[in-house]
């Protein structure tokens, strides 16, 4: 394909305008003629047996729904069928939905609500990491033989909390009974996830679930599953009412029973040998899944696979249990399992080089991943890894090594953290081409306007634009007349959820291929259609029960570089400055990259030191904005990004995944510079000042 301009130049985005204006239409601004609303009554209790609820006497116009509605199976589709659309007979976590009271006065709604007794049996609830559910492991090479030859063996455990998405726009649907179906309007990742688990709860043929997607404000992995379950519930209550609902959260709602990030308590075991290297790492990953599993299983998975991080161990244990409790169910949420892990494999690292006595810089270079080594899991890294060009260009940036000297005086209040990662993007392994495998479809009208048809969604992180882009600069065409609507699954084919980074890399890969084949059946003023669909590359082998060979096709890299100041009165930590250089393959819009990496990293940071969430006896304590506490831009320190071009052949222009890399390395970073310090090892995220106290404090 020949480049007709730099595709990484920056261009405006297609959707600023409208949302600068106000224009643009989420979920909650679309108003039906004859709508109703409905409100959820939940499970004020842990876990128990519902014995009896007692309804006030409704007037005329209310309707109740409940999983005696359901139609088809009262199960929410996802990879493990095990979440209940309504709850019928138990409750297992605080917040479960029951029923829906539905009226066309939402404030009269509340009232009865409010009103609504229910009795329950109650039994005792799991809150600790006891009850396991699923279960993976890996291994590779002979850590059995390692750990009984090494030197010195070091251990230490890592744990991680909630983290909440704080999507801007709450959780929302409309939807309205069409041709003997319904159809649902919602803010949502994945229009197909939305339609086969409604297909499955209403026991009902495609052609009668139709999903569209509206505006969508933020989401961040959490409008991946949980849409799912909201959409199960109104097409109930359309298909026993058959008017049109709307059902949008308020804030305080969403944060208290919506998915989180997984809370996490990771033990890693090193085996050292003569030379002072990691001959073998040994892990174990545990992950609170919540009441019900979902997609913990992948998030485990995804979370095992980066064990080794950018590392290069010749012998390697994981194993890892997604533990049930009586809380909220956790689930998607962006790095999927890898901010959790990264965290701890880059702690742990940092500790053996300081119990080592080395430089922790040395040491870590020392084991830095290389062209042509084996993943975690026996696979290869083939493409070109630049890790060292960017570790040079990232030192230069931030005077790292000088301030690392600095900030060891004894009364220094200052420090200086540096991580670096790696992140796998599409699916695990065969999950492209045996789970989701994805079509796109384009289609060029009588009028030569050229339509994307993808179920991608542009949740703010730009693919309107960069898709929009990638196909007019292949074609050589006027972006104006390229035309890329929200999906709509009357007319989109399933090209997969927008989730994994896959997004430029796996389906911009196809629109690049389908675009090639308009191009060359290009006829003026005539209809023409294109399709494609995903085909694995041949070199990825790919074992799922061993999780053995090639988890993914390829990798995108990063260092960040944090720099901290700790008030040694407050304990009050105070970023300063950040250094972040990443390898995305190409940049297909280079603005849009980079303010991917603003937000990411925001996010990483924010994880590492500064949101708090936790339950109290299975409640979220932090229900509002007030109380969950996120980076602000007075706490966004000054970032100097920077994009290395190597591309990746198999991406279109070279592009690989974005959106999760810039998110994943923030949180050790800030961590290790915060370490430094106030001269203690944290093994514990967030970094909170009340957590410095007792680090401090307890000498």
């Amino acid at each position: 394909m020949k480049e007709k301009q730099n595709i990484s130049v920056g261009i405006d985005n297609v959707e600023a305008a409208d949302k600068i204006a106000g224009l643009a239409k989420y979920t909650s601004d679309i108003v039906i003629e004859g709508m109703l609303y409905a409100k959820t009554v939940r499970s004020t209790i842990p876990r128990g047996t519902i014995r009896e609820i007692k309804i006030p006497t409704l007037p005329k116009g209310y309707y109740t729904v409940d999983a005696t509605d359901i139609p088809g199976d009262n199960i929410v589709g996802m990879l493990r069928d095990d979440w209940p659309v309504f709850a019928a007979h138990h409750v297992n976590h605080i917040g479960e939905p029951i029923m829906l009271i539905v009226r066309e006065d939402k404030a009269i709604i509340t009232e009865i609500v409010n009103k609504i007794t229910i009795t329950y049996d109650e039994a005792e609830p799991t809150f600790d990491f006891t009850d396991s559910c699923e279960q993976l492991s890996f291994q590779k090479g002979n850590t059995k033989k390692a750990f009984k030859e090494a030197k010195k063996i070091i251990d230490y455990t890592y744990e991680t909390g909630y983290q909440e998405q704080t999507y801007i726009e709450p959780q929302g649907f409309i939807g309205y009974p069409e041709n003997d179906g319904v159809t649902l309007i919602g803010s949502i990742q994945c229009p197909y996830y939305v339609k086969h688990a409604v297909m499955q709860t209403l026991g009902a043929s495609e052609d009668l679930v139709r999903v569209i997607q509206a505006t969508v404000g933020g989401a961040f992995g959490g409008k991946e599953e949980f849409p799912s379950l909201m959409a199960c519930q109104l097409a109930v209550a359309i298909h026993k009412i058959a008017r049109p609902i709307k059902m949008i959260y308020e804030r305080e709602e969403d944060m208290e029973v919506t998915t989180k990030r997984h809370p996490a308590k990771i033990t890693m075991s090193a085996a050292i040998d003569a030379d002072n290297r990691v001959m073998a790492i040994k892990s174990h990953v545990g992950l609170d899944g919540g009441a019900y599993i979902g997609l913990s299983k992948v998030v485990l998975s995804r979370g095992m696979l980066a064990s080794t991080n950018a590392y290069t161990i010749e012998n390697v244990t994981a194993r890892g249990d997604v533990y049930r409790t009586n809380t909220v169910p956790n689930g998607a949420f962006r790095g999927f399992g890898a901010p959790q892990m990264i965290f701890a494999i880059e702690m742990f690292m940092h500790h053996i080089a300081k119990d080592l006595n080395i430089d922790p810089l040395t040491f870590r270079k020392a084991h830095m991943v290389k062209q042509g080594d084996l993943t975690a899991t026996s696979g290869v890294f083939r493409d070109p890894v630049i890790m060292n060009s960017m570790l040079e260009e990232v030192l230069k940036q931030s005077n790292y090594i000088e301030k690392v000297k600095q900030y060891q005086h004894p009364e220094s209040n200052k420090g200086i953290g540096m991580s670096w990662f790696l992140h796998g993007f599409g699916f695990t392994g065969s999950g492209e081409k045996d789970k989701i495998k994805a079509r796109v479809r384009l289609k060029k009208d009588e009028q030569d306007n050229v339509h994307i048809l993808i179920a991608a969604v542009d949740m703010g992180q730009g693919p309107k634009t960069t898709m929009r882009k990638l196909v007019a600069n292949l074609l050589d065409y006027p972006i104006e007349k390229v035309i890329f609507n929200n999906p709509d699954t009357r007319y989109v084919p399933d090209s997969g959820p927008t989730v994994a980074s896959r997004t430029m890399m796996i389906v911009g890969g196809l629109l690049a291929r389908a675009t090639k084949k308009l191009q060359d059946q290009w006829v003026a003023h005539q209809e023409v259609v294109t399709e494609e669909s995903y085909e694995q590359p041949s070199y990825v082998q790919w074992d799922n029960e061993a999780m053995h060979g090639d988890a993914y096709p390829a990798y995108s890299w990063g260092i960040n570089v944090c720099e901290v100041e700790v008030d040694r009165q407050t304990y009050e930590v105070r970023v300063r400055n950040m250094w972040n250089i990443y390898d995305v393959g190409k940049a297909i819009d280079e603005r849009i990259v980079l303010g991917q990496a603003d937000g990411g990293q925001a996010q990483g940071i924010g994880y590492g030191y500064l949101e708090v969430m936790n339950h109290r006896e299975g409640k979220i304590m932090q229900k509002n904005m007030t109380d969950y506490i996120i980076p602000t831009a007075a706490d966004t320190p000054p970032m100097e990004n920077t994009l290395m071009d190597n591309p990746y052949p198999l991406g279109p222009y070279g592009a690989k995944g974005v959106g999760e890399l810039t998110l994943v390395g923030g949180a050790p970073a800030v961590a290790l510079a915060i370490e430094q310090a106030i001269g203690k090892k944290v093994h514990t995220i967030p970094v909170t000042p009340e957590r410095i106290m007792e680090l401090i404090d307890n000498e």
